[in-house]
């Protein structure tokens, strides 16, 4: 294997998110840039938030001047959040949707050789982020009278693999408070789900421990029973159904996009 696709990318569907306004955080690559640019194809307004804002400025121009604008954000810091969704308010009236993306990889090792300070950046950005991000946005999503929360999981927290201790931990506390959040705010008209992705194409995969891309993508692809890594894209379409009203009664899953890895 090679962990290339051999399938079609999946097409946005037109109009189908007309009018709806979306923050994604991790929006200077990888996911976050893809499903920004899908959302806006589907007519959505995206905000693309990231702490690097070279990389979500060239996400908002690859979008479109009219449909996206980029917010330098650290997810980590609840006031850099809130001015996020004060700006996106500002800019488009509300918000609407919030996928909760951006994420930081752990590089694979033994339990005893994994710091403190691993364990607490990878706890902070891929969990206590989406803690924060879910409580900036919930007011102005009530404001709309509904909204959609999702969240970039991973198929480590079902299905992990060895020598990701911080990482998977993280990621099962994502599936966790996604159903705990999808309870609480079912009354408010907020649906909240998670995806969890198996491996990616994207600048990420070096982070976990493996020099050479070619390499982590073959040893990736062997374990998934579609035979390939998958692209970002793949996940952005994913985003887009459970952002849209074709996913209106559905709320509290972990969606696995993941080629069959979990089965």
């Amino acid at each position: 294997m090679n962990g290339t696709t051999t399938t079609a990318t999946p097409r946005p569907v037109a109009g189908r998110l007309q009018d709806k306004v979306a923050i994604v955080t991790g929006a200077g690559s990888g996911i976050g840039r893809a499903t920004c640019l899908r959302l806006a194809a589907e007519g959505a307004r995206v905000v693309a938030a990231d702490r690097d804002l070279a990389g979500a400025e060239a996400t908002a121009a690859l979008a479109g001047e009219q449909r996206a604008i980029a917010s330098l954000t650290d997810v980590t810091d609840a006031e850099a959040l809130a001015a996020t969704v004060e700006r996106t308010v500002e800019t488009f009236g509300g918000v609407d949707i919030f996928h909760n993306n951006a994420g930081l990889a752990q590089a694979a090792k033994p339990l005893a050789e994994v710091t403190r300070g691993e364990w607490d950046a990878l706890i902070a950005v891929n969990l206590t982020a989406f803690f924060l991000g879910a409580q900036a946005v919930v007011p102005a999503m009530r404001r709309r009278g509904g909204g959609v929360i999702i969240a970039t999981a991973s198929t480590s927290a079902v299905h992990p693999r060895p020598g990701l201790s911080a990482y998977a931990a993280a990621k099962s506390g994502v599936l966790g408070l996604t159903r705990e959040l999808a309870l609480e705010l079912a009354t408010d008209r907020i649906r909240v789900n998670a995806i969890n992705p198996v491996a990616v194409k994207t600048p990420m995969l070096s982070e976990f421990g493996l020099a050479a891309e070619d390499e982590l993508l073959d040893k990736m692809a062997a374990t998934i029973p579609l035979g390939t890594a998958i692209d970002a894209e793949d996940i952005a379409a994913a985003v887009a159904y459970l952002a849209s009203d074709d996913a209106r009664y559905v709320t509290g899953i972990a969606l696995n996009v993941d080629g069959g890895r979990d089965l």
